[in-house]
């Protein structure tokens, strides 16, 4: 049987991490790839190439609350930036103000269901992109 959460605590777990991004001297990074996402965020980045970099809010998330299914942290709002190169965006990689990577996680354009949404998937180097919504869940069960 598989663990269940009270919400308090799954509450806690996305405000821990949506904290761990906060740390360090300034914002939080994300950073949008091509290519295959690695088996967790401790994984270095190999032969994915690195498509838009943000700067987030500091802090880039607010508080958690109760879901339907479990906690979320909703991220607040970034400036649109121009594309860094051409590509297909498939992951993201969210790090700390001192590159320490926190998460990683599925993008999508506006009618997927990813932990990233964006404006579209297909990038183009010094277009802008933007994100239209990015959130930390936690399930309860």
């Amino acid at each position: 049987m598989p663990i269940k959460l009270a919400a308090a605590v799954a509450i806690l777990m996305v405000d821990a991490a949506a904290g761990s991004v906060d740390t360090g001297s300034g914002p939080g990074k994300l950073v949008i790839y091509d290519g295959t996402q690695p088996a967790n965020a401790d994984t270095p980045v190999t032969t994915q190439n690195a498509l838009v970099t943000f700067e987030l809010a500091d802090p880039a998330f607010g508080g958690g609350v109760d879901g339907v299914t479990g906690a979320v942290a909703t991220g607040n709002a970034v400036t649109p930036v121009p594309a860094e190169a051409t590509g297909t965006a498939t992951w993201f990689r969210v790090t700390d103000s001192d590159d320490n990577p926190v998460m990683d996680g599925d993008v999508t354009d506006t009618n997927g269901s990813g932990a990233l949404k964006v404006s579209s998937t297909a990038i183009i180097e010094d277009i802008d992109v933007s994100i239209v919504s990015m959130n930390i869940t936690q399930p309860k069960a």
